[in-house]
């Protein structure tokens, strides 16, 4: 294959897919192999000091494992973070206290028991390559290596935690390619996972700053740096890409990050789309360590609305990557895999294997008590489509998604995610959080709203240079005048809320409402911000006697204005006014919702369609992780009690059964839906509704 350092080339390249940004579609149209269902990430990053390196591995031991399991998939080492390859190779470095072909060794264990097979390849981080190769490190834009200047500061003995960065680029990249190109040749196997790509990280090294000459770039022009530094992703990804499927044109190709959610200066959230070379997307999510359980859910909408498959991937460490010895009790990994069922994905779990090259049974215990529960129901959710006529409006600030995201979970509002829905006509309502709006994404918002959509709509998130990119009904005075405020609620908006001004620890937008806007909710400030000239009791400010002249949520027609980033703010604080306020204001555009349960805050709901099957499928889960330390632990699975489902779908439903129990539900049927009530569950169930 030609080279596409190519000046020529490249220019070619960019011309079709650069505007301003990248904007190039690039998903692959071959025919790709299906995902395994139930599948294992095994780690294996092992240290050039560890002697005897797969001595006893046994293709029967490990067979024996995978199948007490019932693992169907595995991700299996072909090169680490410590740069060694786990078979003969000639264009990358064996391992060298290695003496057969472990590699090979495992993909024929796999072979004869069914076992789909796909290939480890390390990428950014690769310690020896760069103890070899130097000149090879990413440089910040100082000309220094932070991986070293860390080293310095760390004592003889001292414990770290890190990899030093290499860019793919250069020769570096050159090794990568040639050395993927040996192993489609001489293995049989179903696909690629390339692992450790940070376009975040800006490379000023010797390549990198010969690229930038090359095309005319000041190293201190920032912006352009940045836009160079995404177009050498795009290369090789696609330069990637196109290898494998030149040899292997049915093979999957995930380059691990391009999946994260980015929000740093360098790589906004969403904007470059780099995930589009994937063939399918997998989502590292480990709640235990990572942020928590509910990440995922908006993240598995996201992705599964591009129109591939999504692998879901948590650990059964107790923390994270690399913790050896580390459980993960069964219970947890039970709600977690079923979770990941329930939101379409299929279940992948990371373990680490010993150096020894022996499986850890205890491990396969554990995880085959979830994946024979996997088994049960995973045709019931797996690569079905979620469906809701709420739809949420991933902005680009991650505390802002994860607290709305947390808010509608805990309320158990069914959502969808709208940013990659091509077709929104399911969708009645519209949440917009305070995190903006992408320019390319207004004229279809505005669209929606013309068409008789409703809009909920937080804080700055609505406004574009001040201005609101639809009619709230008002126009924008400014900031806040002071550090926090309190607000008052009206009765059409009060359920389960006080009656007292409650308060908001970041003070409101300040907007002037129109003549024709309702008020829904009233503004108290506070008589001055706390500071060291002027301060009151031990906290906050208290709030003066009369209303602001700024309302703090208003309705005009079919949208409602909230003027707090109440969002940011649950995420970080977590009063459950704010949640309550943010529902109750929901409920008064959420008129005919699709589906209805009720839990405590802990349950989880989303509803599935399957039209290849004729059918709805509604997953309900229950579990209450508990903080300890710096993970959240579950354990404690209580059975819940007499759970009411109502939908309202627009097929005629003709049965409903629980999944995996088979019990037969009654239909009753009130006001042209249809309600039922799942007596008992623990961890989980689905209820499949037949048309």
């Amino acid at each position: 294959m030609k080279s596409l350092t190519h000046p020529l080339l490249i220019l070619i390249l960019l011309s079709l897919i650069f505007s301003e940004n990248i904007i190039g579609q690039t998903p692959n149209e071959q025919q790709t192999i299906r995902e395994g269902t139930r599948q294992i990430h095994l780690d294996f990053h092992t240290s050039e000091k560890i002697p005897d390196i797969g001595k006893k591995f046994s293709k029967k031991q490990f067979q024996e494992a995978l199948k007490a399991g019932n693992v169907n998939a595995i991700n299996i080492f072909a090169k680490g973070h410590h740069s060694w390859s786990y078979y003969p190779t000639k264009v990358g470095m064996m391992h060298p206290n290695l003496d057969f072909d472990l590699m090979g060794q495992q993909i024929e264990a796999c072979r004869e028991i069914g076992v789909k097979v796909f290939l480890y390849f390390t990428v950014g981080w690769s310690a020896n390559d760069v103890v070899m190769h130097p000149e090879w490190a990413r440089l910040d834009e100082n000309g220094t290596n932070p991986y070293r200047e860390m080293k310095k500061t760390l004592k003889p003995g001292e414990s770290f935690n890190g990899w030093e960065y290499l860019a793919p680029e250069g020769p570096y990249a050159d090794l990568i390619i040639k050395q993927s190109e040996e192993l489609l040749q001489n293995y049989d196997f179903d696909g690629f996972w390339y692992d450790i790509h940070s376009p975040e990280l800006l490379n000023y090294n010797e390549w990198s700053l010969n690229d930038m000459k090359e095309h005319g770039i000041d190293p201190k022009d920032k912006a352009a740096v940045i836009k160079r530094q995404n177009e050498k992703y795009y290369e090789f990804f696609k330069r990637a890409t196109e290898q494998v499927k030149k040899y292997k044109p049915e093979a999957t190709v995930y380059f691990n990050g391009t999946t994260r959610t980015y929000n740093t200066e360098n790589i906004k959230l969403f904007k470059y789309k780099f995930y589009e070379f994937n063939t399918k997307h997998d989502l590292e999510d480990l709640p235990t360590a990572w942020g928590g359980y509910d990440i995922f859910p908006w993240r598995s909408k996201y992705f599964a609305n591009t129109g591939k498959q999504i692998v879901a991937m948590s650990g059964k460490f107790h923390k994270a990557w690399g913790e050896f010895g580390g459980f993960k009790h069964p219970d947890a990994i039970l709600y977690e895999a079923a979770s990941m069922v329930a939101f379409g994905a299929n279940v992948n779990f990371g373990d680490q294997l010993h150096p020894s090259g022996e499986m850890d049974m205890a491990t396969y215990k554990n995880i085959g008590i979830a994946y024979d529960y996997v088994e049960k129901i995973e045709e019931f959710g797996i690569d079905a489509l979620s469906i809701s006529e709420t739809g949420l409006y991933l902005g680009e600030d991650i505390d802002a998604i994860n607290g709305t995201a947390e808010m509608l979970l805990e309320r158990q509002v069914n959502f969808n995610v709208v940013n990659t829905l091509e077709d929104w006509s399911d969708i009645k309502v519209l949440i917009i959080t305070s995190g903006g709006v992408l320019d390319k994404d207004i004229p279809k918002i505005q669209k929606f709203v013309a068409d008789g959509g409703k809009v909920l709509a937080m804080g700055e998130g609505i406004f574009k240079e001040e201005k609101p990119i639809i009619d709230i009904g008002a126009e924008y005075l400014g900031k806040a005048n002071y550090d926090i405020d309190y607000t008052i609620v009206n009765d059409i908006i009060s359920k389960d809320l006080v009656e007292s001004p409650f308060l908001n620890y970041k003070a409101a937008l300040r907007v002037q409402p129109n003549v024709d806007a309702e008020v829904l909710a009233r503004i108290r400030e506070p008589y001055f911000s706390r500071t060291i000239e002027h301060y009151s009791s031990h906290k906050n400010t208290p709030y003066q006697l009369k209303d602001a002249s700024h309302p703090a949520v208003i309705r005009n027609g079919n949208i409602i204005f909230i003027a707090h980033d109440l969002d940011k703010q649950y995420k970080k604080e977590g009063a459950r006014t704010q949640r309550d306020l943010f529902y109750n204001v929901l409920q008064l555009l959420r008129t005919n919702p699709m589906l209805i349960t009720e839990m405590p805050s802990m349950g989880r709901v989303n509803l599935l369609h399957q039209p290849d099957k004729n059918r709805y499928v509604v997953h309900l889960l229950y579990a209450s992780p508990i903080q300890r330390g710096t993970v959240r632990v579950v354990e404690d699975l209580v059975p819940i009690f007499n759970t009411p489902v109502t939908i309202d779908l627009p097929k005629e439903i003709k049965s409903a059964k629980l999944v995996p129990s088979g019990e037969i539900l009654k239909l009753n049927k009130k006001d042209g839906k249809i309600q039922v009530t799942i007596p008992e569950f623990t961890c989980h169930t689905a209820i499949v509704f037949e048309y």
